[in-house]
């Protein structure tokens, strides 16, 4: 064992983990997925600005887009900056040599034409390490193709999987494609900065959201089926409605114990239950349409509570389908200690505990333009350089920004 590494005091676990401290990120990315590996890299300690156009990037504009622009830009300082005005590039220069890494979301070709792309960032500072998030990738036939998170699960093959015992695919409510493609983002910037330690260079990193969707799909289902189907492994893996109106998701599959208990509890509102044609999981799963029909009749004869109860006492996978404030106000949700109260606005930090340590979000989500005057400065731009750059409109302040 190292003597040095034995001897230091190890960290308390009210001290935040901060690994990236000392990262520098330029984020000149929009909506979700790039913002929100800004934030999880943000979380983590790196110091990340937020560049926008004067009027603001446009959940600024969108009430329904509103919980993105605070949970995915927290802890960021926001500069705006015009970047097709003359004198942007200027800036734009002085960001690349200040950064570590730099993230943009426009479709391909985009970047290029605002003089924000690898070429021209590195042009500047060889170490700089660019991530391009879009939907198709930089190279295909697709890239220029528009598209939102519904385009790249279809575009990627989740929409042959409905994920229910019956009924054809749907959506989720949660926006899966761009969540995976931010975490790949992330862990391709921390792998980039690793290598980089070895190699004294930068690299374009080119994340696509559909090929996330692709590989998400490889893991669980593999990629040769050629058409839809009902893919839930088991009648009893999935979600049921009581009689109060909630939902229970019940995950009772393979585990024969657990279908014993299942068993157990259900029989007495339903016997057909302990009919041998259930008794090993092939005849569960040929006779599951008849079982998921039953099950579905039978908890909607109780409320919610009384099935919980009777779930809990029997060592049965299941769980209320809950409401996310109902989630944040469980006693295990306030002892696993990621989310916090941040500026007025309830968020979840980058969920990973390091020897008892968490990441921290550091500040709220900030005003749009409220960090240009202060990041020009640390950019080094002299005061009467940084009143000209605004009244010519290449930047703006504050609430000047808003128009």
């Amino acid at each position: 064992m190292n003597d040095t590494a034995a001897a230091a005091p190890q960290p308390s676990p009210d001290t935040p983990w901060q690994p990236l401290a000392g990262v520098r990120v330029v984020d000149f990315s929009a909506l979700l997925p790039g913002p929100l590996a800004g934030a999880i890299l943000a979380d983590l300690g790196a110091e990340v600005v937020k560049i926008e156009p004067t009027g603001g990037e446009g959940v600024r504009h969108r009430a329904v887009l509103a919980p993105i622009l605070h949970a995915a830009n927290r802890s960021k300082a926001s500069l705006t900056i015009d970047l097709k005005r003359e004198g942007a590039a200027a800036v734009v220069e002085r960001l690349a040599r200040w950064g570590d890494v730099a993230l943009e979301s426009f479709r391909p070709g985009v970047a290029a034409r605002l003089g924000i792309d690898h070429a021209s960032l590195s042009a500047a500072n060889p170490r700089i390490i660019s991530c391009s998030v879009s939907g198709y990738g930089q190279n295909g036939p697709w890239r220029d193709m528009p598209g939102h998170d519904l385009n790249f699960l279809a575009a990627g093959g989740a929409f042959a999987f409905s994920g229910h015992w019956t009924g054809r695919p749907r959506r989720s409510g949660m926006p899966v494609a761009d969540l995976l493609g931010a975490g790949n983002a992330a862990i391709a910037i921390l792998a980039a900065l690793n290598e980089r330690q070895r190699t004294g260079r930068g690299m374009a990193l080119d994340v696509s959201l559909m090929d996330a969707v692709l590989f998400g799909v490889s893991m669980r289902h593999g990629l040769d089926r050629d058409h839809w189907a009902p893919d839930s492994p088991y009648p009893t893996n999935d979600i049921f409605t009581t009689a109060d109106d909630r939902e229970i998701a019940l995950g009772v599959g393979s585990e024969e114990h657990l279908w014993e208990n299942f068993r157990k509890v259900m029989a007495p509102d339903m016997p057909m239950i302990l009919e041998s044609r259930f008794d090993t999981d092939a005849g569960r799963r040929e006779h599951g349409d008849a079982l998921f029909a039953a099950l579905t009749e039978t908890i909607a004869r109780r409320d919610a509570a009384d099935w919980m109860a009777r779930f809990e006492a029997a060592d049965v996978p299941a769980n209320l389908c809950l409401f996310p404030p109902e989630a944040v106000a469980s006693d295990h949700v306030r002892a696993r200690g990621f989310v916090t109260e941040v500026g007025g606005q309830v968020l979840s930090a980058f969920p990973v505990a390091a020897d008892g340590r968490h990441p921290q979000i550091r500040r709220p989500a900030p005003e749009l333009g409220s960090g240009t005057r202060e990041i020009l400065a640390m950019l080094d731009f002299a005061p009467a350089s940084v009143e000209e750059l605004l009244r010519d409109g290449v930047v703006a302040d504050g609430p000047k920004g808003r128009g």
